[in-house]
């Protein structure tokens, strides 16, 4: 837990475990589902390995996640009161969305994009069958240039290296264009149109993708 406030104050002693670095997002990871710690490294791709251990021991001890064991596997789930904590994070984002919308260039990581956007997939919208999205975003930095999707009925995945599979389509993007499809500032269509993001593959299936994903959860939030 943080330094002590001094305050009596019930804002001040929550603050004093929720304000250090990285746990609340590590609580919105949490809340967003990933439950094993190489998902929450995903979703929180600068953070340490070591920090994030500290972060879910502290949490554990504050009695706002639980740690389970199945075997060699961990998973880490929150508590009721960690769980209180949902609406506190949403109108955060919320408010984050509506004041303070511009993004630095630092802000546009592709491997958080896609683990977010894999989340958003509306696996009724998608071809009942295995189905591989290649994306590339060409100005992102050497390394983190080539992602694939991979979505089944069941799942979706995002890969680093060329998974074998054959690809239905291909999704060449601008990264702060397709940031901004996701997060509501620019539409799918507006994109298309502009050429910063442009598909290869069957007709079909390129009229589809957009609707296989739900857009962020803060993508709604009326700007001023």
């Amino acid at each position: 837990m943080g330094a002590s406030y001094g305050q009596f104050c019930p804002v001040a002693k929550a603050m004093e475990l929720l304000d250090e670095r990285w746990t609340m997002l590590l609580v919105r990871e949490l809340l967003a589902g990933s439950r094993r710690f190489n998902d929450l490294r995903r979703g929180l791709p600068r953070m340490s390995p070591t920090l994030l251990s500290r972060r879910l021991q502290q949490l554990a001890a504050a009695g706002l996640v639980e740690r389970h064991e199945y075997g060699a596997e961990v998973e880490y789930e929150l508590t009721v009161s960690g769980k209180e904590l949902e609406p506190i994070v949403m109108a955060l984002g919320a408010w984050g969305a509506r004041w303070i919308p511009e993004l630095g260039d630092r802000d546009l990581d592709p491997r958080l994009l896609l683990w977010d956007m894999h989340r958003g997939v509306d696996h009724e919208a998608v071809p009942r069958r295995r189905t591989v999205l290649w994306f590339s975003f060409p100005s992102a930095p050497p390394g983190s240039r080539e992602w694939w999707l991979v979505i089944t009925p069941a799942e979706a995945d995002v890969c680093d290296v060329d998974p074998g599979h054959d690809v239905d389509v291909r999704v060449t993007a601008d990264l702060r264009c397709l940031t901004d499809v996701w997060r509501g500032e620019r539409s799918w269509a507006s994109a298309l149109r502009s050429g910063e993001v442009a598909f290869e593959g069957p007709a079909e299936l390129r009229r589809g993708l957009p609707g296989w994903f739900r857009q962020s959860p803060f993508a709604t939030v009326p700007r001023p």
